[in-house]
């Protein structure tokens, strides 16, 4: 007994020593975040958490099922990818309140691309996921040339215009999802430079990352994302 006594204090001796020392590997350690608050231009609160502080951001925009938690693993993967994170609760959704305009969830959007740019970022992308990427299509519609870099629309919900979304744009959608036809719609309207991506399956939106594709929806999202003119 005392030489496993012996053992389990040396045990917790070395594992405290490391972690002072630094030596416990980041990835073993939970990812950190800051919860921000900011508001829309028709008095809306927004919350969301940011991941790292890359010049170039990022604006998690999630469906209707999911909340800015949801993206947690895709947020710790972008931000080590040295860009700059920000997944936002849509108003009525976690502690984000709503404002005068009904269902204006584009607001949020378009409030999240504004703090980033208040707070050093030099370009913001958006990925939105389903009823997100409705928003996410809305806000790239309606922003100001140039204040969108990229935009990923995971199966989106559809824009009423969208040969007016602006910035680099990738859609992606499973070959099995019922709004797959939707989808290529939007693109075939869509202006360039745009890319097309349909995957193997039949998951919907961010649910893909759930399954066997979910690596290589990560994949096309990062190389979109870091390549210097938009991957086509």
């Amino acid at each position: 007994m005392r030489t496993i006594s012996r053992y389990c204090f040396r045990l917790l001796f070395v594992l405290l020593a490391g972690l002072q020392a630094g030596v416990i590997a980041a990835d073993d350690a939970p990812e950190k975040f800051r919860e921000v608050s900011f508001r829309a231009t028709d008095g809306g609160t927004v919350f969301a958490n940011v991941y790292g502080d890359g010049k170039h951001a990022v604006v998690l925009a999630h469906g209707a099922v999911f909340d800015k938690e949801s993206w947690h693993d895709q947020a710790v993967k972008l931000a080590k990818e040295s860009l700059q994170v920000v997944a936002i609760d849509f108003r009525g959704y976690g502690k984000s309140k709503p404002g005068s305009e009904r269902g204006a969830l584009h607001l949020d959007v378009l409030a999240a691309i504004r703090f980033l740019k208040q707070n050093g970022a030099e370009r913001v992308s958006v990925v939105g996921g389903s009823m997100g990427g409705g928003a996410a299509a809305r806000a790239a519609v309606e922003s100001n040339a140039g204040d969108i870099d990229r935009l990923i629309l995971l199966a989106h919900s559809p824009t009423s215009r969208p040969e007016k979304l602006k910035g680099r744009k990738l859609f992606i959608v499973s070959r099995g999802d019922g709004s797959r036809r939707s989808v290529e719609r939007q693109y075939a309207a869509a202006a360039e430079p745009k890319k097309l991506v349909i995957l193997d399956g039949n998951a919907h939106a961010q649910h893909i990352f759930r399954t066997q594709q979910g690596e290589e929806l990560m994949k096309h999202m990062i190389n979109w994302l870091n390549s210097n003119n938009g991957e086509l």
